[in-house]
């Protein structure tokens, strides 16, 4: 008996236009190349003669009246304040899928990259202190604690197949566990006066989304709806409002309302029901019969597909080529004027460059030895310790979190511009010594 030919879908001419474009986006390193687009159009402009216009347009006040409550803001701060909470929304997403079913669902497994994590925030973190200790610009210690998740992966993408899976995912793993840190420097340590009466406002929508969650429901508004009331109360509040994104994430429901032998049974019942509608074909309009058997198996689809997966889904391309380049792109537009040795030579710039550079090398490279050597936990199946130390370097690629951190340490002035530049140049180190390690280290493991 032959094999069955595969099924083939019929081509449309708007197939030729659009494959191109699915297939860059869903290619992993992507997001990485857009937002280094971002990044450098975005530096161009700020050094150009028309820089006057990009930073009038970032400063431009934008309004948004509900009754006689208004927020306003300039559209840098409606970025980093407002769609950046979409971001740390799917950073939300990722961490606790990953805590579910992940790297970090088994502890044993997940103790390696948790700790080289750890070790990448704390020395980078010292390292910096060391060069601005009590000094105007001590509290950006947070700044190259980050590892940009986008760019560290879009490199490994650029090695192919090659990359062992297993490095990729510890490469992952060592991210969420930073973002997870990110939050709680950014929760804890940059943070303006606390309006008691938001927080309150907060808790009782935070009490509402759990119930939602234990009360089993699975529909997506009105998560999203209580969860940008949510975002308001922690503007208000004093607190990051991003980090309303991060608690909302963590309300969304990770169990589907049928499993999947269920699924199985009823979508075959409707597929069969389908088929024997007879007419087959791409005739229009469908018969109602069998229209009735596609709604039913939609809304089976919907029940079977985690609320948590699903949403991860929807986001990921909106956050990946919308949310961040244009928080590069809004962030990125560093004034190179002056001397730029003495900006690189400032101490926050070099503690930044040093912490992100030799700080996260020592921090994973240190702490995975010790894992390693105390039996705590293994090196991934088939990835070497010259391997790891390329991940090392890709770790010091902070971007986009570490400009964050610095926005939310410095505010505005002299010191933000610093920070970006020492950010910018430790990033491109990273990022270049990193890819030839890992491309070096797996052509020999071939």
């Amino acid at each position: 008996m032959q094999d069955s030919e595969p099924i083939r879908f019929r081509t449309v001419p708007i197939d030729r236009f659009l494959r191109p474009l699915q297939e860059f986006i869903h290619r992993q390193a992507s997001s990485g190349i857009v937002l280094l687009f971002s990044a450098v159009i975005a530096l161009i402009w700020a050094n150009s003669g028309w820089a006057h216009v990009y930073n009038d347009f970032w400063h431009t006040e934008m309004s948004f009246h509900v009754g006689g409550a208004a927020i306003s803001k300039n559209l840098l701060h409606w970025v980093n304040d407002g769609l950046m909470a979409v971001f740390f929304l799917l950073v939300g997403l990722e961490i606790k899928r990953e805590f579910l079913v992940g790297e970090l669902s088994n502890i044993k497994q997940a103790l390696l990259p948790i700790f080289c994590a750890i070790g990448g925030m704390v020395v980078p973190a010292l390292v910096y202190t060391i060069f601005n200790f009590d000094s105007p610009g001590a509290k950006g210690w947070g700044i190259p604690m980050a590892t940009d998740i986008a760019f560290a992966l879009g490199i490994l993408a650029l090695l192919g197949s090659r990359v062992p899976l297993a490095l990729k995912a510890f490469l992952v793993a060592i991210a969420i566990v930073d973002d997870i840190g990110a939050v709680i420097v950014i929760a804890g340590f940059y943070t303006s006066d606390i309006s008691v009466s938001s927080l309150l406002v907060a808790l009782v929508i935070m009490v509402l989304l759990v119930s939602m969650n234990r009360l089993h429901l699975h529909h997506q508004l009105p998560y999203l709806v209580a969860g940008f009331f949510l975002w308001i109360a922690f503007l208000s509040s004093g607190l990051h409002a991003t980090l309303a994104g991060v608690l909302l994430a963590l309300t969304i429901p990770a169990r589907s309302r049928i499993n999947v032998a269920e699924f199985l049974v009823v979508g075959r019942e409707l597929l069969d029901e389908y088929e024997g509608v007879g007419d087959l074909g791409n005739k229009v309009p469908v018969r109602q019969e069998r229209q009735m058997a596609l709604q039913e198996l939609e809304k089976q689809l919907t029940h079977v597909w985690m609320p948590l997966q699903r949403l991860e889904h929807t986001l990921h391309p909106w956050v990946a080529f919308g949310v961040m380049p244009l928080f590069a792109f809004a962030n990125s537009g560093v004034a190179i004027t002056g001397d730029l040795g003495a900006a690189v030579s400032n101490p926050v710039s070099l503690g930044i460059i040093a912490g992100l550079i030799f700080g996260k090398q020592v921090g994973i490279m240190l702490t995975a030895w010790l894992t390693v050597k105390f039996g705590w936990s293994t090196l991934p199946y088939g990835v070497t310790w010259p391997q790891i130390y390329g991940i090392a370097w890709l770790g010091g690629i902070g971007f986009t979190m570490s400009i964050f951190v610095s926005t939310a340490a410095f505010g505005a002035g002299d010191l933000l511009q610093v920070s970006k530049i020492g950010v910018l140049i430790a990033s491109v180190i990273s990022g270049l010594v990193g890819y030839v390690l890992v491309n070096r280290y797996t052509k020999n493991a071939d």
